[in-house]
Parts: C-alpha cells; sequence; structure tokens
C-alpha cells in the first residue's frame, strides 16, 4: 500500500507510472498470544488460518467471468465542446485550443463554482479510454488548483469559465494543461473539455469530462450503516497511510506531503487502551528518512517500511517507546510494503523485488532470498505458508511457491488489458478452493474475485465496484468478511460468503472535504487493520485514526 506522493518525490516515483495505488487472509483465531517481553498480545486477525466457519456455504461452483479490464458505462463524449488540435501539435499558448461553439453555456449559471470535483474524462478514440483527474475551485480568493497543480490562468466565455496550469519541470520545460467548462444539463453538475501538453511542447491530451463531488455521499447513503464511530484522533505529522495494533497500542505510519500542506512523515504511536479515548504517546521522526509507508510488527519487534532505507526495525518491548535498532538490507533501498507471515518478513522493494526474511529472532531479521518474476516490479504481497502472492502493478497478480526460499517458483499469473495496476490483495479457503481478492488502483479499477486453485488457470469468478472513478486501497480478510479501505468511499465490509457475489453489509464514509484539501485524487480512507478485539481501526489520510465498531 503505497500512498501518494505529495512531498519532495514525484508520483511517477510512488507509483511509477502517472495514474497511481492490508495485507490479509481469511482467519480462525480463539485466543490470546504472548509476547517474547511476557506481555499479553492479540493475534493479528489478517494473518490466521484459511477457511472460517461461516453460515452461508458455498459448494465451489461458478461460472467463469470475462475479463473485460477496467470498463465504463459509456453514453458517448462527454460534452458537446470539440478542439482546434489534434494531438501531437504544438501546444497553444492561449485557450484557443477549445471550441465552445455547441455547448449550452446559458446553462453554467447553475453549475458549481467552488468546492472539490473528480473529472472522469473520455478520449474520443475507438474504444474510449477512461481517467480521472481533480479540480478544486474557490471563490474566497485563494489558490484553485487543477490536477494538484495550482492555476496560474484564468478567462471567461460567457457562462463558461477556463482554467490552466504552467508546471516547470527540473530541465526548464513546460507542462501545460487546460480546462473548459461548456455546459451543466444536470447543475449543479458540469461537463467541458480538457486538454494537456507534454514537455516537447506538444499537445498530447484532448478529452471530454463530467464532474463529481467526491464529497457528496453515493445517492441514498447515510453517513454509516451497520459500522458505529467509537473514536477519532488526528494524526498530525505527514500524511498518514497505514497502521497496525499490537500491545494495545496502534502505530500509525506516515509519508510527507508537503505539496498538499502536510509536512515530513513518520511514527505516531498511540495507546489504545481506551478505545473511547487513544492517547498520543510518542512521535518519531528522522531528518533525512520521513517516508514510511508500510508498518507490522512481531512479538517485540515493529517493521517499517521506508523509501530511504528499506525496512526500519524497532524494538517495542516498552510499546509506548519504540527504539530504532537497524534498517535492512542496508544501503538507500526503497522498500514500499511489508508482511509477516510466521517466521517470514516480506518487504516489497518497489522497484526491484520481494525481499525474505527470516524472523525467527524478531529483532534480527537475516535475508534469504529475493524474488522478482520476469522483471515484474512488486507493490504489495500477501503470504500464508507456502505461497506468496503478489500485486506486481503493471504484470498483474502473481502466485508463486516459496517452500524452499532459495529456490522461489512461479506458479502463475493473472493479468487484464491495460491500463492495469495490481496494488493490492487478500487469499482465503472457500467451499474446498483458493480464493484471491485482488484490488487495482486508479480509474475504473475495482475488486476482481479469482479462483488460484490451480495457479497455472486463473479463473475471475466474481466482482464488485462502487463509484468507477474511486479506487481501493487495502482490504482485510478476516472470516468471510471483507473490509476494504476504499479512499473516498470510506470504509466498506463486504459478505464474501458466497465469493461468487460480494454483498456489502456494512459502510462507514470517513471522508470530508477540507479547506487542506487540494483536490488529490488518493486520499480518503487508506488503512485498515481488524486486529481481533472487537475493533475496526482505520486510517484516514485527512482525519488520522478512527476506530470503528460493527453494530
Amino acid at each position: 500500500m503505497r500512498a501518494p506522493f505529495l512531498g519532495s518525490r514525484s508520483f511517477m516515483t510512488w507509483h511509477r507510472i502517472p495514474w497511481a495505488p492490508l495485507l490479509a487472509s481469511a482467519l480462525t483465531f480463539t485466543a490470546c498470544t504472548s509476547s517474547s517481553s511476557g506481555t499479553t498480545e492479540t493475534p493479528d486477525a489478517s494473518v490466521s488460518e484459511p477457511d472460517a466457519s461461516t453460515s452461508v456455504e458455498w459448494d465451489g461452483g461458478y461460472v467463469p467471468l470475462e475479463e473485460k479490464g477496467n470498463t465504463w458505462p459509456d453514453a458517448g463524449p462527454f460534452a458537446a465542446c470539440s478542439f482546434t488540435v489534434n494531438t501531437g501539435d504544438p501546444c497553444p499558448e492561449d485557450f484557443n485550443v477549445f471550441d465552445l461553439s455547441a455547448c449550452n453555456r446559458e446553462s453554467l449559471a447553475n453549475a458549481n463554482t467552488d468546492g472539490l470535483f473528480m473529472l472522469t474524462t473520455r478520449t474520443n478514440q475507438s474504444p474510449p479510454a477512461f481517467s480521472s483527474i481533480t479540480l478544486r475551485l474557490g471563490s474566497d480568493g485563494g489558490t484553485q488548483y487543477l490536477n494538484n497543480n495550482p492555476i496560474t490562468e484564468q478567462a471567461s466565455d460567457g457562462n463558461a469559465r477556463l482554467y490552466g496550469t504552467r508546471l516547470l519541470m527540473p530541465n526548464g520545460r513546460v507542462l501545460r494543461t487546460m480546462l473548459a467548462t461548456c455546459e451543466a444539463p444536470q447543475a449543479p453538475e458540469f461537463t467541458g473539455c480538457y486538454a494537456a501538453c507534454n514537455i516537447n511542447g506538444k499537445v498530447s491530451t484532448l478529452r471530454t469530462f463530467k464532474s463529481q463531488r467526491p464529497t457528496t455521499w453515493r445517492a441514498g447513503e447515510a453517513e454509516a450503516s451497520g459500522l458505529g464511530l467509537v473514536s477519532e484522533r488526528l494524526v498530525d505529522i505527514g500524511l498518514p497511510v497505514d497502521i497496525y495494533v499490537t500491545k494495545n497500542h496502534a502505530y500509525v505510519v506516515s509519508i510527507t506531503g508537503t505539496l498538499i500542506g502536510k509536512g515530513a512523515g513518520g511514527l505516531t504511536v498511540f495507546d489504545v487502551s481506551d478505545k473511547s479515548a487513544p492517547k498520543k504517546v510518542k512521535t518519531i521522526q528522522l531528518e533525512t528518512d520521513n517516508y514510511w509507508n508500510g508498518v507490522w510488527a512481531k512479538g517485540d519487534a515493529l517493521y517499517v517500511a521506508s523509501a530511504d532505507r528499506g525496512v526500519l526495525v524497532f524494538d517495542i518491548t516498552q510499546p509506548a517507546d519504540p527504539q530504532l535498532v537497524r534498517n535492512l538490507p542496508g544501503g538507500n533501498t526503497d522498500v514500499h510494503t511489508v508482511f509477516v507471515d510466521g517466521d517470514r518478513l516480506y518487504a516489497a522493494a518497489i522497484n526491484e523485488s520481494v525481499i525474505l526474511f527470516d524472523i525467527t529472532n524478531p529483532l534480527h531479521p537475516l535475508e534469504l532470498n529475493r524474488y522478482s518474476p520476469d522483471g515484474a516490479l512488486p507493490h504489495d504481497m500477501f503470504a500464508i505458508g507456502d505461497r506468496l502472492y503478489v500485486s506486481a502493478m503493471l504484470s498483474g497478480f502473481i502466485v508463486a511457491d516459496v517452500r524452499n526460499p532459495h529456490d522461489i517458483r512461479t506458479l502463475g499469473q493473472y493479468t487484464y488489458a491495460p491500463p492495469q495496476y495490481a496494488h493490492h490483495n487478500a487469499v482465503g479457503t472457500f467451499g474446498g478452493r483458493t480464493i484471491a481478492f485482488e484490488g487495482g488502483e486508479g480509474p475504473g479499477e475495482h475488486l476482481r474475485v479469482l479462483d488460484i486453485t490451480d495457479p497455472a488457470h486463473i479463473v475471475k469468478i466474481g466482482e464488485f465496484q462502487l463509484r468507477p472513478e474511486i479506487s481501493i486501497h487495502n482490504m482485510l480478510l478476516v472470516g468471510k468478511k471483507l473490509y476494504v479501505a476504499w479512499y473516498q468511499e470510506g470504509v466498506r465490509v463486504l459478505d464474501v460468503s458466497n465469493p461468487t457475489k460480494p454483498t456489502q453489509v456494512a459502510h462507514y464514509n470517513t471522508y470530508r472535504e477540507t479547506e487542506a484539501d487540494t483536490g488529490y485524487h488518493y486520499v480518503g480512507a487508506i488503512g485498515i487493520r481488524v486486529p481481533g478485539d472487537g475493533f475496526i481501526y482505520v486510517v484516514d489520510t485527512w482525519r488520522g485514526l478512527l476506530i470503528l465498531r460493527e453494530q
């Protein structure tokens, strides 16, 4: 689960592609375990034995589903505006790129001109391609943003409004984006045209768009159903992205977020003995190492994924006072996520491989091997027993045999038509079959349910999607429920007793538009943990730590 670029690192650095992204398993648990310090520790409910009991027994039957990629409902161009240039033409220096003559500009008198908007864009090619960009407008005289960049140019044509940005690149060239509103057939939402130019000064993107307010809950939804808020605590360093709960303490890691009004990241520790009143007990930041994206624990060891120094190992013998003891594997390895299964620690080095460690002695991990199938770049992973399941971004979902860590073998792979971004997964046993829940991140991505019983012949058997503009971040499979941190959709709980038909049974809308929000797409509910103590711990990028309880 890497969080978005929000500081000195580029968005490309985060997800390694321009459009950008906890790990879980089925479980059964019946008792507490003890750490090496003698402290009673609640087992992590996201890592345990598969095939938990359920009142609805799936017989394992299904009809294979065709993989259609990240399709969107398509009713043609979103707006009547057009363009006076073609892709590849020289980038114009003004807004003459747009032809608004066919627009009903009078209807824009009732359009929204203040707030955060998510714009779904569509090309006019066949078949069309879809994506999402963001627009923040304000009537208070403050900075406005298009795709997270300050709007530096504005104009009007009747009721139509035109906006532009110019972004100076390190090589001295300028990236330019432009947008024009066209009409408001369903005011206050509006439609229009969008254009972008590349660093070579050529037109690279021409699309129509329609607006949507991501802060508006889904039609007919209440703030919550089946989930109640127990407490909420702000995380005041960086942009919080992930959480681990152990020893009655919640460990929240943050990334740097200077671009959207957040500072350097680090680690925030909360004492959650009283769920209704968590207490912040410690904050840890390092001057040159502050982009911490993933976190996990075993016994007295806390593992933090650092973009600068690999895996940071903290001693949490005193849970309120973590002490940094080492970093692995050394050097400046960019580790994206971490995952623990038994005596194995897996670390996704984002531009390299999955690194395997022996953590029989949790505070002294020993590197075993590195796995990078056919050059695939790992984003996140899930492991149980002798199987490793890798979400490998553009390379899809990969299954590997790690029984012998010195001889790792790829068993199968599932890919789909680009733009593909395999981001996160959870695996369990249902009806005697091994089932993977694969979550993509980016435009049109959604939940795919895969039968991976035979890894060499993976079959899609189910899927689930909310608004196509908003994608999943993290998920946890606990028994026959899938808990999903779904960005602006908040927390969603799905009944997957019958994995061919995931059904939503509870939700909590965490996302709220804030004055500090510049319109970045990948914000909202981002990290989630269900440690088996009767509570759900959620990280929201703006609200911080939220503790929920099922009702």
